[in-house]
């Protein structure tokens, strides 16, 4: 069974990692190709995009791909809306492979929103903010003069970035000792992030719940689609197992 895990996160990784030891199953990773040094999973890759759903149809016939997973970021709307469309040509079983969203709980201040737009526009003046929305979103914030903003990304941001602005380029995870540190040194006083889920950059709201920062949490794009969904590794191997026993 020839197995297309579309990837990027630790979720791919740890799948494509499981799979290895599986007789019978054969993983390619794809990588959108937005990280200029990806972590590289076990296994095949490819990287860059496929152009669109209709080219990644005919790639996915082209390679005789059995099964497809989409285990990317939860806010790669487009490519889960891609692998949607092209499985359902080809009739491909399509698998999603996604991160719980995070909850607020107690002590947590959390204010959620739909956009990244609707976050700079809820920025109060005089904010000091710890951005943690990718380099891709910074430019939404570009006209925001009136507040201060540490940025942290893992590569430079792709567009125009606020006017007052530090960048720090960093790789996580990163454990609450760290981020509290950096709330306090740089005298945070709003977090904005996206609900991506996972433990690899929750550390940050635990921070923020203890230092009792407010939080924007902008909101996961709807999932729109009927494929199956799962929400962590062990799931989504027991899933291809399945498929690849009632294959032999």
């Amino acid at each position: 069974m020839k197995v297309l895990i579309l990837g990027g996160t630790t979720e791919s990784r740890a799948l494509a990692a499981a799979l290895a030891t599986v007789q019978g199953i054969e993983t390619i990773t794809s990588l959108a190709g937005r990280v200029a040094e990806p972590t590289l999973p076990v296994g095949q890759t490819r990287i860059g995009g496929f152009g669109g759903p209709d080219a990644l149809a005919e790639w996915l016939r082209t390679n005789a791909i059995d099964v497809v997973v989409d285990a990317t970021h939860p806010f790669a709307s487009n490519i889960g809306a891609h692998a949607e469309q092209a499985t359902g040509a080809t009739s491909i079983p399509l698998l999603v492979l996604t991160r719980p969203p995070w909850t607020a709980g107690k002590g947590d201040r959390w204010t959620s929103v739909a956009s990244l737009p609707d976050a700079a526009s809820a920025i109060i003046s005089g904010s000091r903010v710890f951005l943690t929305t990718g380099r891709q979103g910074v430019h939404h914030f570009a006209r925001v003069d009136h507040s201060w903003f540490l940025v942290r990304a893992i590569d430079p941001p792709t567009g125009p970035v606020p006017p007052h602005t530090t960048l720090l380029l960093d790789r996580g995870p990163f454990d609450i000792d760290h981020e509290s540190t950096m709330f306090a040194d740089h005298r945070i006083d709003l977090l904005i992030t996206k609900n991506s889920g996972g433990e690899m950059t929750r550390a940050k709201l635990d921070a923020a719940r203890t230092a009792s920062v407010p939080v924007l949490m902008v909101d996961r794009p709807p999932r729109t689609g009927s494929a199956p969904m799962v929400f962590d590794v062990a799931s989504a191997l027991d899933w291809l197992m399945n498929r690849l026993r009632r294959a032999l």
